[in-house]
């Protein structure tokens, strides 16, 4: 909650500045079986240069899939592809409205031509490929035409929509019933949360309970160091997780900010590549009833390149990776509210050009647009702060000033009907339910809480007349 309140408050007055990058290099994304040396030799420079351009990899010997290099132009900036013998590409700009495939384990040029509606020839074609029987996984295909998203592996059937609460525990039953809720949401910091057997704990209790679980399995580290997550290791976890029955998993949180992602690293197609395909895989490979969910964005404009994207060049890129066919559901957080659910201007942050992010409808829209309108949301924190009880707000959250309590009760309200009537939004978890810490000088959590210090839950009646 907090790094996502502060980018946002931010936004505002980060909004001007520009991005510079350099014209004296192009980006090259790290496939598979890359190696600094091959890079080198394949865009004629040598590694020295190339570590001077990128003074982000601390060790020359440890670059990662999907890692985005600065290849410094020179002597050959056209890199010359090493594909394996008998199928060397003759690289060809991308057309207008072309998609980017990274080939996956068990990937046939048959397959992938199905799941994006097109031919084996047109995408042979385009991603410069003379030997159709032959790619390799890792190797970067272009599919042609703007075409739909991917529709395969199908996402499975949605029951309508359902809402649910993150919460400390299940204390409060009678609440979550009152409000209509039929999900809890758990946040499972890894690897040094809690123990397997505390999650399994929850989930059977979430379960004796008659709810369903969501667990966010996200890193334990505010702020990870270069090359610090490993993959192997997490995507092992995922899958003990999974064996424990929850009813959806949400792949990590905010990758798309350095209070969560490696600054300098932050890569939707790192993302997709290295965490979400393989636990969506291995997810389903235990049991495909598991609602996959992709891991929510910080919503934010801020952009950088280095400690942040905004959310809306991050979901590009998760398109390009081909996110599409690894999540069932798209997480979206919102979160930064200060005004009516269908308002989309008058926030009291907005510095008058009625960025997406501050507004609940153009969010959600904006994540709805990214797949073309083909894959469901499931927003897996969404909430209105208020200061009511309190005494102030800390730093960075002063454009909740005038939220009262009675307005978070309505606007969530208000939020849960827009949803249930969408159509696409699966499911919304409410942030939160009961948490009772309140930071003066860092995140008010208690602030967001619908059960309030003294007991009260204004919204839980009007949420449940929503849900009932």
């Amino acid at each position: 909650m907090k790094k996502s309140r502060w980018l946002a408050y931010v936004f505002s007055l980060l909004l001007l500045l520009g991005v510079v990058t350099a014209v004296s290099a192009l980006t090259y994304t790290v496939a598979w079986g890359d190696t600094l040396t091959r890079i080198a030799n394949r865009f004629g420079t040598n590694i020295t240069t190339i570590l001077q351009a990128n003074p982000q990899i601390n060790n020359p010997n440890l670059i990662y899939v999907g890692q985005q290099l600065e290849i410094p132009t020179g002597e050959n900036p056209t890199p010359t592809p090493t594909p394996p013998p008998g199928n060397t590409p003759t690289p060809t700009p991308p057309p207008t409205g072309s998609q980017t495939y990274i080939v996956q384990p068990g990937d046939t040029l048959s397959s992938i031509a199905r799941r994006f509606n097109t031919t084996i020839n047109a995408i042979a074609q385009a991603s410069g490929i003379s030997n159709i029987n032959l790619i390799y996984v890792g190797q970067r295909l272009t599919i042609p035409g703007s075409g739909p998203v991917p529709t395969a592996p199908p996402p499975p059937p949605a029951n309508g929509f359902a809402l649910g609460a993150q919460t400390l525990n299940l204390h409060n039953r009678d609440r979550l019933e009152e409000a209509g809720m039929t999900w809890v949401k758990y946040q499972y910091k890894w690897p040094s949360e809690d123990t397997l057997a505390n999650l399994q704990e929850v989930i059977e209790s979430a379960h004796s309970e008659g709810f369903k679980i969501l667990v966010t399995v996200t890193g334990d580290t505010p702020y990870p160091t270069a090359n610090s997550i490993n993959y192997m290791a997490y995507i092992d976890f995922v899958r003990e997780v999974a064996q424990l029955g929850p009813d959806g998993i949400e792949v990590w949180n905010e990758m798309n900010i350095d209070f969560e992602w490696p600054a300098g690293q932050i890569s939707p197609s790192s993302y997709v590549n290295n965490m979400l395909a393989p636990a969506y895989t291995t997810i389903k490979a235990v049991d495909s009833n598991i609602l996959v969910i992709s891991g929510a964005l910080a919503p934010t404009g801020f952009d950088n390149n280095t400690n942040a994207w905004s959310d809306a060049r991050y979901l590009t890129g998760l398109r390009s990776a081909g996110a599409a066919n690894y999540l069932d559901c798209v997480g979206v957080h919102y979160n930064a509210g200060a005004t009516s659910p269908s308002a989309t201007s008058g926030h009291p942050a907005d510095p008058g050009d009625r960025h997406y992010s501050w507004y609940y409808v153009p969010t959600l829209t904006l994540y709805r647009n990214a797949f073309s309108n083909t894959r469901d949301l499931c927003l897996t924190e969404f909430g209105y702060l208020t200061a009511d009880g309190f005494e102030g707000l800390p730093p960075g959250f002063n454009w909740a000033a005038n939220t009262s309590l009675d307005e978070q009760a309505t606007w969530l309200a208000e939020a849960a009907q827009i949803a249930k009537n969408s159509n696409y939004v699966r499911l919304a978890i409410v942030f939160n339910l009961d948490f009772i810490k309140y930071e003066p000088g860092g995140d008010p959590q208690a602030g967001y809480a619908i059960i309030r210090l003294d007991g009260s839950c204004p919204a839980c009646s009007r949420l449940g007349d929503v849900m009932n």
